[in-house]
């Protein structure tokens, strides 16, 4: 037993070391570029809604009956009042007559209440009657007075049921659903029914679409829109933000919110219930210095190797250091190993904006972008700096904040002006220079998904900034370790683990 396991070790022992000298004859990896361009950039919510008159009514029936004529159609254009249909009115006529029936009785009723109250009163002069009776005989009025009232709003009500039977357009507009046919039959018992659709005017028609929370944040009143429809994809239809909702819609647990968008329909291409595939114009800036998106994300992979091994002494990218650490040599150290020179050449890079952090808690020092140095009140365990541009701020010690500029005081040192942040956010990105990456610390403004606005003084327009990493086949196909092999661990100076 004991042999098979000397023989599995030996295989495996000579598999990884045919893996790494296969590795370690692959060719260097080539980056792909992209072209620094000067140009327009567009920030637009992308979204899609459902086209809409502004002004729709539901026309439905107060009353219940069976549809005997229908004057409009689809398509046709009413005006205000104009007949749209007519229930059968036989019913609601017999109750209109037998109201006024009730009414005449209510009023005979009345009339000889009141009689009786005139011979009681005068019956009462001669004490033929007493006061008893003459108050019985005017409470007899007032009731027969009331069963007239009652007798006259019932038939008021029965009058307005059989105007009801009539259905007539409540705006002018076109009819662009009708729901009822000849002969069918109405009930409108628990809510009316909807028998036509009238929209007021088809030349103005509105988009409601909905947007998710992540983006309502920048949409606003007066915002200006462009979106297509499939029936015409060759054509792009303009309009403007109206409206934004504050009423969340919830689907699904996700949270979006109902916002208008008023558009022009002149030449009646657009119809209700159409989808509109929606663009909303949150910025647009002109002749700005341009860079694909993917070349934000990229870092090479040495120094991503030597980022997450730095986490040892110090937080990466500019972060606090453990106290007890080595105070900012986190990201400094970390290149350090990438590039193999020493600690002082490491902090000073005014590129990277590495720090040359001791850890003291009396003092830290920044790195900036142009290569000075920059001087402040320290903490425990230290500080990881930044460059102009680098991913960390230094304003108030908010770690989202943006560099802000420094002045000189009276003894010499440099402070830090605590300006209100840039609406830029820092960034970072690789130019090819010499056949290797150079890091360009820069300022990203607004962004279309493909390109993002960058400003910097270190860039121009033709540089050819890095998107990604080409890997040579020979290296490629020895990406993976042996089985069993967990592969090599890096171990940065602060004494982090590689993962």
């Amino acid at each position: 037993m004991k042999r098979w396991i000397v023989v599995g070790v030996v295989v495996l022992a000579a598999a990884a070391g045919v893996w790494w000298k296969s590795r370690a004859k692959g060719e260097a990896p080539r980056y792909r570029t992209a072209t620094v361009e000067r140009g327009s950039i567009r920030s637009v919510v992308s979204a899609t809604g459902t086209i809409q008159p502004v002004v729709q009514v539901q026309v439905g029936s107060q009353v219940s009956g069976t549809v005997s004529k229908l004057f409009a159609d689809f398509n046709d254009r009413v005006k205000q009042g104009e007949v749209l249909c007519q229930l059968e009115p036989a019913a609601f006529r017999a109750r209109e007559a037998q109201a006024e029936a009730a009414v005449s009785h209510a009023e005979a009723a009345l009339e000889e209440a009141q009689r009786q109250l005139k011979r009681t009163n005068e019956l009462v002069k001669g004490n033929y009657v007493s006061q008893a009776d003459v108050e019985a005989a005017r409470v007899e009025v007032d009731q027969r007075a009331a069963d007239l009232k009652q007798a006259r709003a019932q038939l008021q009500a029965a009058a307005v049921d059989l105007a009801n039977t009539t259905i007539r357009a409540p705006i002018d507009g076109v009819v662009i659903a009708r729901t009822i046919d000849i002969g069918q039959t109405v009930a409108a018992s628990l809510q009316a029914p909807q028998l036509f659709v009238i929209a007021n005017d088809l030349a103005q028609m509105q988009v409601e679409t909905k947007i998710d929370e992540a983006d309502i944040g920048r949409i606003r009143a007066g915002l200006p829109v462009t979106f297509t429809v499939d029936a015409y994809p060759d054509a792009e239809f303009q309009g403007s933000v109206t409206q934004v909702r504050l009423q969340p819609i919830v689907e699904s647990g996700v949270v979006t919110y109902t916002t208008v968008i008023r558009t022009q329909n002149r030449e009646l291409k657009l119809r209700p219930g159409m989808t509109a595939n929606v663009s909303v114009m949150v910025a647009i800036k002109d002749d700005v210095l341009k860079v694909p998106s993917a070349a934000l994300r990229f870092h090479p992979p040495m120094e991503s190797a030597g980022r997450r091994g730095g986490q040892g002494g110090g937080m990466a990218m500019g972060g606090a250091g453990r106290p007890g650490g080595a105070g900012g040599a986190g990201r400094g150290q970390g290149e350090l190993a990438m590039r193999g020179g020493d600690a002082s050449a490491a902090t000073r890079d005014a590129g990277t904006g590495a720090v040359a952090g001791s850890g003291d808690p009396g003092a830290r020092q920044h790195a900036r972008g142009d290569g000075s140095w920059q001087r402040g009140q320290g903490e425990p365990g230290g500080w990881g700096g930044h460059g102009a541009g680098g991913r960390r701020g230094m304003r108030n010690g908010s770690p989202d904040s943006v560099a802000a500029p420094a002045a000189m005081t009276a003894s010499g040192t440099q402070e830090v002006i605590t300006a209100d942040p840039p609406r830029l956010k820092p960034g970072v990105i690789y130019v090819l220079r010499d056949g290797k990456p150079a890091r360009i610390p820069l300022m990203t403004g607004i962004g279309d998904g493909a390109s993002f606005e960058v400003e910097s003084d270190q860039l121009n327009p033709g540089d050819a900034v890095i998107v990604g990493l080409e890997l040579p086949i020979a290296q490629n196909r020895n990406l993976q370790p042996p089985p069993g092999m967990g592969g090599p661990t890096f171990r940065g100076p602060g004494g982090g683990r590689g993962r």
